[in-house]
This record gives structure tokens, sequence and C-alpha cells, in this order.
């Protein structure tokens, strides 16, 4: 009988889950965003899915002990799959994890971790899961523990982080990722599924361009130049992504900023290639180690 415990990221669009079997992660499986549906139910199946999973060990037949769950993220939203509040700003990582809300789901012990809150310039701002991502690329790099940095975690609502010696102190958030799902998704700028020129990197290219023009009259680009220049879909998308992603990168940094970028590569590419256009620099993490390596300080570190 194997036992093995599980690590989830259950953000706004996606559920990421990591069955591991001490250090190493041995299956995952996806889901949905932790507001789509009944999260309990989402939940409930795939603990079932590894619970009833078989492992053949000579002729001997026998299932995975799940130990328990410990989740960041979107899971700790109120009408997700429980309420699970925020620390608030400055925090590290012991203070982050002074409190968690506790429940059972499939019969395994599930552990769901708060989120964290400041009011930034009195603006008041909430994140849930890229704490755990911060906190994560601090454990698994300890030189971004001492001193300040500027962190951006790329994603539906990009996260600007600031650290000091390892206590996150404050942030701002940009929905980059929610309006563009929105404009080029929903709306009639990308225009209809016909043929034209230019690829999406093309389109980025000319957004990253116009991205210091006022965003409402520069948006109307990429239907215009669908009707008069003969581009592509995929050239609008692209456009739309660079003005909405350069837009963002220049409100929050000057010339020449050193950031971190923690996230998924292909969406850090995107970003890093902004902040290259200003001459900024930037040093790429990967989201997932950094999630399981804050998810396992969690896991250790019980409040």
């Amino acid at each position: 009988m194997s036992v093995n415990y599980v690590l989830g990221d259950w953000g706004t669009t996606r559920l990421r889950l990591f069955r591991l079997d001490g250090e190493d992660v041995v299956a995952r499986l996806d889901g949905p965003g932790a507001l789509e549906g009944n999260a309990q139910e989402a939940l409930a199946e795939r603990l079932e899915l590894w619970k009833a999973a078989n492992e053949q060990s000579g002729v001997v037949q026998s299932g995975v002990v799940l130990s328990e769950v410990v989740l960041c993220g979107m899971a700790g939203a109120p009408g997700a799959l429980v309420a699970a509040g925020y620390a608030a700003c400055p925090a590290d990582a012991a203070k982050w994890l002074s409190s968690r809300t506790e429940l059972e789901v499939a019969g395994v012990p599930v552990s769901v971790l708060p989120g964290l809150s400041c009011h930034a310039d009195g603006v008041p701002e909430v994140m849930r899961g890229e704490e755990a991502q911060v906190f994560g690329a601090l454990a698994l790099h300890p030189e971004l523990a001492e001193g300040e940095h500027l962190i951006a975690l790329p994603g539906t609502h990009c996260k600007w982080v600031t650290v000091k010696d390892g206590t996150i102190t404050g942030f701002r958030t940009h929905p980059t990722g929610e309006l563009f799902a929105l404009l080029a998704g929903k709306s009639t700028l990308t225009g209809p599924d016909t043929p034209g020129e230019g690829t999406v990197d093309e389109g980025f290219a000319r957004g990253l361009e116009r991205c210091g023009e006022p965003l409402t009259g520069a948006l109307f680009e990429a239907r215009g130049a669908r009707m008069l220049d003969g581009r592509s879909k995929d050239w609008s998308r692209g456009y739309i992504s660079g003005l909405l992603i350069g837009g963002e990168v220049a409100a929050r940094v000057q010339p020449g900023t050193s950031v971190i970028l923690i996230g998924d590569p292909a969406l850090s590419a995107l970003y890093d290639r902004a902040l290259e256009g200003i001459g900024c620099t930037a040093r790429r993490i990967d989201g997932d180690a950094a999630v399981l390596a804050g998810l396992r300080i969690a896991k250790e570190l019980r409040a």
C-alpha cells in the first residue's frame, strides 16, 4: 500500500494537483477553476481517482493511501472550496502560515492556506496562490531572501510584489490576463475567423510599439488592421496582448529595473520581451517549481 500526499494550486481558471511520494512528484491531475461549479465535488472526484489507482507489485494489487492535501489559491475564496481568509502584509512565510482552514474531502484531510492582503497607497489589494510561489521561489533561491526585490507573477491577475529580506511588504495587481480573455475572445475587436496575414508575434511587436498611447484609442487598430490592412485574427490577438502587457510593464517599472518573473514559461517570455524593450532585465523562475516549493513549506510548517 503506497502512502502519498497531495499539493495543489487552485486558481481562477484551473486546478493543478500534484501527488507526491516523499520529495518526488509521481502523478498530476488538472481540473476546472475554483469557482466553476461545485469545488468540493471536483476535488473529491480527482482524489477518488488516485485512491482507486492500482499499483502492480509482483502479484499484489494495492490502492494509494492519501495522507493529506494542502491547497493554495482560489480554493480559499468565498464561494469556492472553503473561505480561508487573508494574512495582512508585511508577511513572511511564518505569518502567512499562522492560520489555515481545515476540512475533509473524500475522506482525506485538506488544508486550505490563506491569501495575503494589503493597502498599497490606499488601494485595497488581495492575492491567493501567488504568495506560495513567492515564498517557494525564496526557498529555491535563498539569495532572493536577502535585500529588496521586485517580483512579477504573470497570469489572470498579474501581481507585482515587493519583497524585502524574505518578507512580502506589499503588492499591486493588474488583471491583464482577464482583460485579454475578454477583449480577444468576447469582443468584436479581433473580427471573424477569416484569412489574413501576420503572426501573433508580429502583432505583439506592434502592440509594444503603441503601448504608451491611451489604451482605448490604441485598441481599435486590432479591428482596423483586419479590415483595411488584411491582418489575420492571430495578428490581432497578438496586438492586443502587446498593448496590455506593454502598458502594464511600463506602469510598474522604470527603465533599468531588475525583475524576477515567476510563472508559466511562455507567458513569462512575453513579459520578459516587454521588459527588455524598456531596458529592464528579468530572471525567470518556473511557476510549477515555485508553487510546489511553497506548498512543501506549508506542509512542513504546520500551524
